[in-house]
């Protein structure tokens, strides 16, 4: 006889999770047991608060007085250098989530997002003030440079154990008197402002001495321009058919108008990038990593010819397909902070199988150049409402009082009706239980 046992396949995790919008939080949570992306007790910390309480919030900023919270939702459809990912988003705005999981699945059809990235160098800036002679105080630091980088190295021999350190002094001319030295540091899988800050206060003395000046500010600069990623994307003409276009080339070339119109207008570019930050920003709040610096380093990014342009580029490809590229600088961290003490943020990384620094890095990015993608699709075709009203009717049905199915019953009738009253959303559900009462189907 043969071997009678029974052998399990492995289940094959997919981003793919159809109807997932459709059911309820809960069985969400078990739909993703099912799939194999996360084990029975941790779908069960993702509810609620997801363990985060007064003690870890008090740990992490100052004057606590309560928690806070922000939907934690799942894009869907992403498949990120030929790996099917889900992708955490903590955002409050609706339709994002949708919007990004819509962009995904278009991607998809294209063989998804292919995601390179800079070595993790953060920057410390020195300032340093009353220079006697600029060409002078330059030729001294630039010959000092190698012995600097070894100061630096030893001022931080944790990072430099996990393969990090000192990789470049560079110094730059401000006016006459000013010079600024940046500090180059490879900080791996942290975003290493607390590191380069002690390195500057720490170094400021000496650099000084060296350029004979008087050293003032020590700080990093958010402008993380050696630390950028780009996200590149192909999507085939047939995938941008809806059924109001038929012709993808259509579609295509008003999402080429759009971007345009980014490129020749900062009025609209800003707008344009903002759809970007929908994406990257709620990737980051529900990774615990700071988006307001990532968003200030960005626009910086995007004014950084003199004028301020849009973040990513859209073209024509192979077959005429439509192709896209954001590039960016984008600091994260995986490692200190809320990553290792916020419990929802330690489920959130899980759950997206993040490996690291630079892999959140990429994750952010093509939710953001997804993001991008969705808006300038609805922009250039039935507009941007149809998608922000719909998802507004479910929210007028939910503050009305629906629940469950009923939500969707209102919002559908708010939608019909192009009417989106509250108290209209509380007539629909009182004709709705009325019927009930009275037994009809």
């Amino acid at each position: 006889m043969g071997d009678e046992r029974v052998k399990t396949l492995p289940v094959r995790r997919t981003s793919r999770l159809s109807g997932f919008y459709q059911q309820s939080p809960e069985r969400r949570r078990a739909r993703l047991v099912e799939a194999r992306w996360v084990a029975p007790e941790e779908a069960e910390g993702l509810a609620g608060l997801g363990g985060f309480d007064e003690a870890c919030a008090d740990s992490l900023v100052e004057n606590v007085i309560g928690l806070h919270g922000l939907p934690l939702g799942l894009a869907l459809n992403f498949v990120i250098d030929g790996v099917e990912r889900l992708v955490p988003m903590a955002v409050e705005e609706p339709s994002i989530i949708a919007a990004a999981s819509l962009a995904a699945r278009l991607c998809a059809a294209g063989g998804g997002f292919s995601v390179t990235a800079d070595p993790p160098i953060t920057t410390a800036q020195v300032q340093l003030l009353d220079v006697r002679s600029v060409e002078a105080s330059l030729a001294a630091l630039v010959e000092k440079a190698p012995e600097l980088l070894a100061e630096v190295d030893a001022l931080i021999p944790t990072m430099r154990a996990r393969g990090g350190g000192a990789r470049e002094v560079e110094v730059r001319v401000l006016d006459a008197t000013t010079l600024v030295v940046h500090l180059h540091i490879d900080t791996r899988d942290a975003m290493g402002a607390n590191c380069v800050n002690a390195v500057a206060e720490a170094l400021a003395p000496r650099l000084a001495e060296v350029a004979r000046a008087r050293a003032g500010l020590k700080i990093l600069t958010n402008l993380a321009d050696r630390r950028t990623v780009r996200v590149r994307a192909h999507v085939p003409l047939a995938a941008l058919v809806t059924e109001a276009f038929s012709d993808g080339a259509v579609v295509r070339d008003g999402i080429l108008e759009a971007q345009r119109f980014a490129e020749l207008d900062p009025y609209r570019a800003v707008t344009h990038n903002k759809g970007v930050m929908n994406g990257v920003d709620a990737v980051l709040v529900a990774c615990g990593n700071d988006w307001r610096a990532v968003e200030a380093g960005a626009h910086a990014w995007a004014s950084r010819t003199g004028v301020y342009r849009p973040l990513t580029t859209w073209g024509v490809g192979v077959e005429g397909a439509l192709e896209g590229e954001l590039w960016m600088p984008l600091a994260t961290s995986t490692a200190g902070g809320a990553a290792r003490t916020h419990p929802g943020v330690l489920r959130a990384l899980r759950l997206a199988r993040v490996s690291g620094a630079l892999d959140l890095a990429g994750l952010a990015a093509a939710a953001g150049l997804a993001t991008n993608l969705a808006a300038l699709r609805a922009l250039s075709t039935e507009g941007i409402q149809k998608g922000h009203m719909a998802l507004h009717a479910r929210r007028v049905a939910a503050e009305a009082g629906a629940q469950g199915a009923l939500i969707e019953i209102v919002a559908e009738r708010l939608s019909r009706e192009r009417v989106y009253r509250p108290e209209r959303a509380r007539e629909i559900l009182a004709a709705e239980a009325a019927r009930s009462r009275e037994g009809c189907p």
